[in-house]
C-alpha cells in the first residue's frame, strides 16, 4: 500500500529561516565527517563561551525551589515590576506591570503579538533586510509583510517618505529594530520621531524590537521608541537573551504603552493569548529583577578593549582592506553585514556563495537574502568570536570570492 505524505500547511511554503536553514543542516553533515567548522550564523553568546552573569545565575538558582507553580500567565509579578519601573525611567508612558508580558523569548513574543492583531490579509510593514521571525510570524498569523527599504547607501536607515507611501487601509502596524539584526544600524531620535508621526497619522502599532538596545559601539546611542510615541500604541520588546548572554534561559518581554482607551482590547486579546499558553518558563524570570537592578556588565565588552568592540574592528578593518567587500560598519548589535563589491559581485549567487564558502573554507555565514533582501549581494556574520578568528575568517572569505572574482572574469572575457 502506498503511504501518502501528510499534509504540511500551505503558508509554511512562503516562510524562509536560512539562519537554521538548509546551509545549517549541511554542516551539521560536515562535521558529522569529522570536519571542524566556524558557525557565524547564529548570535548565540554562550556557543562562543560568553556566560550570563554570576548575579544571574545566582538569582535562579536561589529561586529555583519556588518556580514548580505556574505563574501568572502575564509572567511573574516581581519580574514585571521591575521592568515597569525601568520603562518608567526611560519615559514609556503608563508604564506598570500591568502591561508587560513575560514569555518564552522575544521570539514567542512576536508570534504573540501579531497574533492578537492581523486578521486575514492584513499588512505589516517590516524592515528590508529584516530579522525573519517578523516575516515569518507575519505569513504564519496570516497577515502580508510589506517591506521597507534600509539601503547601504544610506546607513541601513529607512527613507520615512517611503515608509508612508506602503501604507493602505489593510496596514496595522510598523516594525523598527533598532539597534538592527542584521545591519547593526541605530537609529535616531530624528528618524523615530518621523515613524511615531507616520503611525500616529495611519493610526498603526508601532512594534519596537530593541532586544539590543544596550550593545553599542563608538560612542553610538540608543534612543527608546516608546516615550517618543506618547499615546501612540506602541510594543517595545526586549529580553534576557542578548545583553545579559542568556539565550537558553528564554526570557523576553513585551511592554505595552499608548492611550489606554485605544490599547485596551488588544491588551486583552494579548492577555488571552498568553494565557491559552499558560506561562513563560518561571525559574529564569526571577533573575530578571537581578538583571535590572545589578551591576552593568555589557559595557566591558562593547568599550575599546572589551572583546566584542575587538572583534568589529577586526570586521570593520578586514572588510576595508579587501578589495571585494564593502561594510557599513555596524553601530550596535551583534552582526555585520558585508557588501560583495567589484568582479566578485558579478554573476553573484548569495546561497551558492554561502555554500561554497562552507564546503571550501569550512565558515558558515547567512546569505544576505535570508533577511528579505531582493538580489542581495550581502551576508551575515556574528561578532561573537574573538577577533583573531574573525580576522582568520575573513582571510577566507577573501579566498573564496577571489576565486569568484577570477571565475567570472573569465566568463565575462569569454
Amino acid at each position: 500500500m502506498p503511504h501518502t505524505p501528510l499534509p504540511t500547511r500551505e503558508s509554511l511554503r512562503e516562510v524562509r529561516y536560512d539562519i537554521r536553514g538548509e546551509l545549517s543542516r549541511r554542516a551539521r553533515e560536515l562535521e558529522g565527517q569529522g570536519r571542524q567548522l566556524i558557525r557565524l550564523n547564529i548570535g548565540n553568546p554562550g556557543a562562543f563561551g560568553f556566560r550570563a552573569p554570576e548575579h544571574l545565575q545566582a538569582a535562579l538558582a536561589a529561586h529555583v525551589d519556588q518556580s514548580d507553580p505556574y505563574t501568572h500567565q502575564q509572567g511573574l509579578p516581581l519580574a514585571r515590576e521591575a521592568l515597569a519601573a525601568l520603562h518608567r525611567e526611560r519615559g514609556t508612558p503608563n508604564a506598570s506591570a500591568e502591561r508587560i508580558f513575560i514569555g518564552n523569548g522575544v521570539s514567542e513574543l512576536i508570534d504573540i503579538s501579531l497574533r492578537a492583531l492581523l486578521n486575514p490579509g492584513d499588512e505589516v510593514l517590516l524592515p528590508s533586510p529584516d530579522y525573519p521571525l517578523w516575516s515569518a510570524a507575519t505569513i504564519l498569523n496570516q497577515g502580508r509583510p510589506v517591506y521597507y527599504r534600509c539601503a547601504p547607501g544610506n546607513g541601513f536607515l529607512p527613507d520615512p517618505d517611503e515608509i508612508e507611501k506602503l501604507v493602505t487601509p489593510r496596514t496595522r502596524a510598523l516594525v523598527v529594530i533598532n539597534p538592527n539584526n542584521p545591519t547593526g544600524a541605530s537609529y535616531p531620535r530624528a528618524l523615530l520621531e518621523k515613524l511615531v508621526a507616520i503611525a500616529a497619522k495611519h493610526k498603526l502599532l508601532l512594534m519596537a524590537d530593541e532586544i539590543y538596545d544596550g550593545i553599542l559601539y563608538d560612542q553610538a546611542t540608543f534612543t527608546p521608541l516608546a516615550p517618543l510615541a506618547g499615546d501612540v500604541p506602541c510594543l517595545s520588546f526586549g529580553g534576557l537573551s542578548k545583553v545579559w548572554r542568556a539565550c537558553g534561559w528564554r526570557v523576553g518581554w513585551a511592554v505595552l504603552s499608548g492611550d489606554p482607551v485605544t490599547v485596551g482590547d488588544y491588551h486583552h486579546a494579548m492577555d488571552l493569548l498568553s494565557a491559552l499558553r499558560l506561562c513563560a518558563n518561571v525559574p529564569a524570570q526571577y533573575a530578571v529583577p537581578a538583571a535590572l537592578a545589578g551591576p552593568e556588565t555589557i559595557l566591558a565588552l562593547t568599550s575599546p578593549g572589551g572583546r566584542l568592540h575587538e572583534s568589529r574592528r577586526a570586521v570593520v578593518e578586514c572588510c576595508a582592506a579587501s578589495e571585494h567587500l564593502s561594510l557599513v560598519a555596524p553601530a550596535g548589535a551583534l552582526y555585520a553585514f558585508p557588501e560583495v563589491i567589484g568582479d566578485a559581485a558579478l554573476d553573484f549567487d548569495d546561497q551558492a556563495f554561502a555554500l561554497e564558502l562552507l564546503e571550501t573554507e569550512d565558515v558558515l555565514v547567512v546569505p544576505g537574502s535570508g533577511f528579505n533582501v531582493p538580489g542581495s549581494r550581502h551576508f551575515r556574520v556574528t561578532l561573537l568570536p574573538e577577533a583573531g578568528l574573525m580576522r582568520e575568517v575573513f582571510a577566507r572569505i577573501d579566498r573564496a570570492l577571489a576565486r569568484h572574482a577570477a571565475r567570472a572574469r573569465a566568463r565575462h572575457v569569454a
